[in-house]
């Protein structure tokens, strides 16, 4: 018997955009990061998909590296005074991880939809 494969959603819409992972028109998230019950446009549950800290852990392990290397590049090119580095750092890490962990998120949870049975 052949099992038909699961109807989804272009994995930039459902990441990117943050759409259900079936779909690709119902919205993923209620509020910032909060995943929602279900899909209002096809019906699909969210309950079985959660990414936990996977976007955290993908994001904060280049986000490290990316702000060491430019630490070290600025300190060794341009030599501002600590005080700068501690102004400008912080503010990058927030940027960067604020505006990258929505779609991270919202890509894990359409992996999840792809790879693993817990449609219900």
């Amino acid at each position: 018997m052949i099992i038909p494969p699961k109807p989804r959603a272009p994995l930039a819409v459902a990441g990117l955009l943050a759409r259900c992972p079936r779909c690709g028109r119902g919205e993923l998230f209620e509020g910032y990061l909060k995943v929602r019950a279900g899909c209002s446009v096809c019906g699909l549950s969210f309950a079985g998909h959660d990414a936990a800290d996977g976007p955290a852990f993908f994001i904060m392990m280049p986000l490290s590296i990316i702000t060491a290397v430019c630490a070290l590049l600025v300190e060794v090119f341009i030599g501002p005074p600590m005080w700068v580095h501690m102004v400008i750092w912080p503010v990058f890490i927030t940027l960067f991880a604020g505006l990258t962990l929505r779609p991270v998120k919202a890509t894990m949870v359409a992996l999840q939809y792809r790879f693993r049975d817990v449609e219900r």
